[in-house]
């Protein structure tokens, strides 16, 4: 690329070592490809595509044929040399993690139309509809009627229980929706708004899962702060709690 611009072997040569240092591969240009590893390959890819210094550059995939951690290390050195360099990138995949961890806007994409588009936030915590919510991580899905509103919320009866939720939508009373909620942000205690039975208790290290039935739905809770807590256990009854602003009338 940079010999098709017709540049002078000093300037090819200061430009290489730069784009070199900055994928942190300097010390290593007189090797050849097969003596480097996976992600070393990856980063000499990397720093081609870069060399020319594009305004815009389009990654396919890059990681599909790394192994998990070094998807994980290659992930954050793409977003670092982005920031850094302040290039436009746009970034195929079907790694959610990736799609998340990487960029500052996401689209969707359903059969070939644009679902939704917005940042990692908006599209995780706000999805525009229940492909999106289903699509991007664990979703939980709650069916009930509005039957009031106050101030842009509006009360919502879910299996005979009323909960206060924002309407952005505008749905009016009597309306038929479906709610959604991540297991995050579902906390799990002796008094709440929602009754629910305990069917499943797992300790998972650093965080609880557990699954509850409200009414006749599965819901299912991640909790990221066991320590000190109370553990339900299967067959228990308990109450549910939601996250401010993270539950979503779709």
């Amino acid at each position: 690329g940079l010999k098709i611009r017709k540049l002078d072997k000093n300037t090819i040569r200061e430009k290489v070592m730069s784009i070199l240092k900055l994928v942190e591969m300097d010390g290593l240009e007189a090797r050849m490809t097969n003596q480097l590893s996976g992600g070393q390959q990856q980063r000499v890819a990397l720093a081609r595509a870069l060399v020319v210094e594009p305004s815009a550059l389009l990654f396919d995939e890059p990681l599909s044929n790394l192994d998990a951690k070094l998807r994980v290390t290659m992930r954050t050195e793409i977003r670092r040399i982005q920031q850094e360099l302040g290039i436009t990138a746009v970034y195929v995949t079907h790694d959610q993690s990736e799609a998340m961890s990487l960029s500052d806007q996401i689209i969707i994409m359903n059969k070939g139309v644009i679902a939704q588009m917005g940042t990692p936030q908006e599209i995780y915590y706000h999805p525009s509809n229940e492909f999106v919510a289903d699509f991007i991580g664990e979703a939980n899905f709650l069916d009930g009627k509005i039957v009031s509103l106050e101030n842009g919320d509006c009360m919502m009866d879910i299996a005979g229980h009323q909960l206060r939720i924002p309407n952005p939508k505008g749905y009016p009373v009597g309306q038929e929706c479906r709610m959604v909620v991540r297991p995050e942000a579902v906390q799990i205690g002796h008094q709440g708004v929602l009754p629910c039975h305990v069917t499943l208790s797992c300790f998972m290290g650093a965080y609880h899962n557990y699954h509850v039935m409200v009414g006749d739905t599965l819901v299912k809770i991640t909790d990221y702060c066991p320590v000190n807590k109370h553990t339900f256990r299967e067959g228990d009854d308990a109450f549910l709690n939601f996250e401010d602003n993270c539950v979503h009338i779709l």
